[in-house]
């Protein structure tokens, strides 16, 4: 199944944010420890963070790296490495300037030793 087409008034840096996600297949996870049916949730998810929350993010001042990105040689399976929206297969329900609320949880942008790999579009693109 396929995301619905991007919103139109999407901030460039958001609608490219969308785009690469779009391009990772859903049915082929980019990280090898992450099984098919779960990216496919995950990807849905950060698509949706995308349409509803992305521009809000970005004026926040989040970046691809805090948002959706995975450690450069692991992918999900370091979560430490790991961005807000990659990090679980929750849809979000807010964002706030130093964290992204979830159903169940939230995530932090300033979490102690936290260290942001590269986005998983740039991570799927090198083979995982």
């Amino acid at each position: 199944m396929s995301a619905s087409p991007a919103p139109a008034d999407l901030p460039p840096a958001v609608a490219t944010w969308r785009d690469q996600l779009e391009r990772i297949s859903e049915r082929a996870s980019p990280c090898r420890y992450m099984p098919p049916a779960r990216w496919a949730a995950v990807r849905e998810a950060a698509i949706d963070f995308c349409d509803r929350f992305g521009a809000d993010a970005l004026a926040l001042g989040w970046t691809d790296r805090q948002l959706f990105g995975v450690h450069p040689q692991h992918g999900t399976l370091r979560v430490d490495y790991c961005g807000a929206v990659i990090s679980g297969s929750d849809k979000a329900l807010g964002v706030e300037a130093n964290r992204i609320v979830f159903e169940r949880t939230s995530s932090y942008r300033d979490r102690q030793g936290q260290e942001w790999g590269p986005p998983i579009w740039e991570f799927a693109a090198k083979g995982g």
